[in-house]
């Protein structure tokens, strides 16, 4: 199940005030340990109401009421999508959230999202399930020649992501089909990133092949940070195009790492075109 957590705006807020380096961090600390959990989706801050504005239609005709906006109290600050399993669970999370947040003194709301399922079926409905066709997520599975485990650690180095999964051949059924020699390599890998997922396996030497054609794109808001993921990845690899702005981008990259994955890095730009666009040398 999807839920909205939603922290309602207050004085604060709504003056802009900004929450201290203590307090990102609390919140940073109870964000990290939502993606270990497989809970925590996104979540943003909102600026205060007085940088917005309300679009009220009446018979049809929108009219424009800009901010601030009153009472604080009945607006949003910010908001967190999570994953769960009930609305217990969703409670459960809430309630940890960090109490140096306004000394305490918080409301938070909590919402489910709809699905398909609770509505009539319907001509409307269905026009809503050919989207069903897209997938939920897109995630990214590689091979590897026996180095599966060092990989997947060191992307997850990289990345700050939580490996949520490293299982080996002798944990499972396949062992009786699998020689000792390949017992303590890995069968399935999974690295959470955001919820989206790099996952991978070693298969037998003999069926290895490198990859080609294909890249792992990652994209990033800020550039510095972006630099620095392609720099380390592309360490005691091969850089195929090195990482600088182009026409589409603030930055961009192309790499081998030492594990024979292909990488390219991105910096969004809304003024730019993406990256395919450009097309690779």
């Amino acid at each position: 199940m999807k839920f909205m957590l939603i922290r309602r705006a207050d004085a604060n807020t709504e003056n802009g005030a900004l929450p201290s380096q203590e307090m990102l961090a609390a919140m940073a600390a109870y964000n990290q340990r939502m993606i270990q959990a497989g809970v925590f989706i996104s979540g943003n801050g909102l600026r205060p109401t007085s940088d917005g504005c309300l679009i009220r239609f009446e018979n049809s005709s929108p009219t424009i009421i800009p901010g601030p906006l009153s009472p604080p109290e009945e607006r949003v600050a910010g908001y967190s999508v999570l994953e769960a399993p009930s609305l217990q669970d969703a409670i459960e999370w809430a309630q940890q959230w960090p109490t140096m947040d306004a000394n305490g003194n918080v409301t938070l709301e909590l919402r489910r999202y709809f699905s398909l399922e609770d509505f009539e079926p319907g001509a409307g409905l269905e026009q809503h399930r050919t989207h069903a066709r897209i997938p939920d997520t897109l995630n990214v599975y590689v091979a590897f020649p026996g180095t599966c485990r060092e990989a997947m650690q060191f992307y997850a180095d990289v990345t700050g992501g939580h490996l949520e999964s490293l299982l080996t051949y002798g944990e499972t059924p396949a062992a009786e089909h699998t020689p000792s020699s390949f017992h303590d390599r890995v069968i399935h890998a999974s690295l959470n990133l955001r919820g989206r997922r790099l996952m991978g396996a070693d298969i037998a030497p003999e069926r290895y092949a490198p990859p080609q054609g294909v890249h792992v794109q990652m994209e990033y808001q800020d550039r510095e940070q972006a630099a620095n993921t392609f720099a380390h990845l592309a360490e005691g690899g091969e850089i195929t195009m090195p990482f600088e702005a182009t026409f589409w981008s603030p930055g961009f990259g192309m790499a081998t790492d030492r594990f024979g994955v292909n990488w390219m890095i991105n910096v969004s730009s809304d003024d730019c075109q993406p990256a395919n666009e450009g097309g690779t040398p």
